[in-house]
């Protein structure tokens, strides 16, 4: 696939929002996810000659964003947690589609280990499939699934400690 500048210029328009969205759902942090985001399109640029079809175009994107949140975590470059209060005020045209954003469900899901929390963010944010993601994290789709399961029984348990009484009360009176 012989891809020009200009046509380098419309991936870039095309994809950013969906590679921001999922390193900003990783992260919380827009500085961070917008480095890693252009991290991703430079190496794609380098990377064009082995870029087959649109289709493969988007499946190594994502694979890219995914892999290098990851590489940010382990790294050490990024602060592992950060405090609601120091979360920027993001804009964007994703905010009113974006499941995850939330702000208890994303402070829960930021808490998670990272391989389970780009798990949820793919699955639930991207709505991807388990196959989809095991290509993309190189596991195999019942080990995303296990991770998937494993984060839901945490993120239960965690919402439960943080909302008590106010939510799950409410929800345990209904049922009875």
């Amino acid at each position: 696939m012989v891809i020009s500048d200009e046509d380098f210029a419309s991936i870039v328009t095309e994809h950013q929002a969906t590679l921001y969205r999922i390193a900003f759902n990783f992260f919380l942090r827009n500085d961070v996810a917008e480095e890693v985001v252009q991290d991703v399109f430079l190496q794609c640029f380098g990377n064009l000659k082995t870029i087959e079809s649109r289709a493969h175009l988007k499946a190594w994107l994502r694979r890219a964003v995914t892999h290098r949140c990851i590489d940010v975590v382990r790294s050490g470059t990024a602060k592992k947690e950060i405090q609601f209060a120091e979360l920027p005020d993001v804009r964007g045209s994703f905010l009113d589609s974006d499941p995850l954003l939330s702000e208890r469900l994303r402070r829960l899901i930021s808490s998670l280990p990272e391989q389970q929390r780009m798990i949820v963010i793919l699955r639930y944010g991207e709505d991807m499939d388990s196959n989809e993601i095991g290509e993309i994290l190189s596991i195999p789709a019942s080990t995303v699934r296990s991770y998937l399961q494993r984060a839901l029984v945490t993120l239960r348990e965690k919402a439960y400690r943080a909302l008590g009484d106010e939510f799950y009360g409410h929800v345990r009176k209904q049922s009875s």
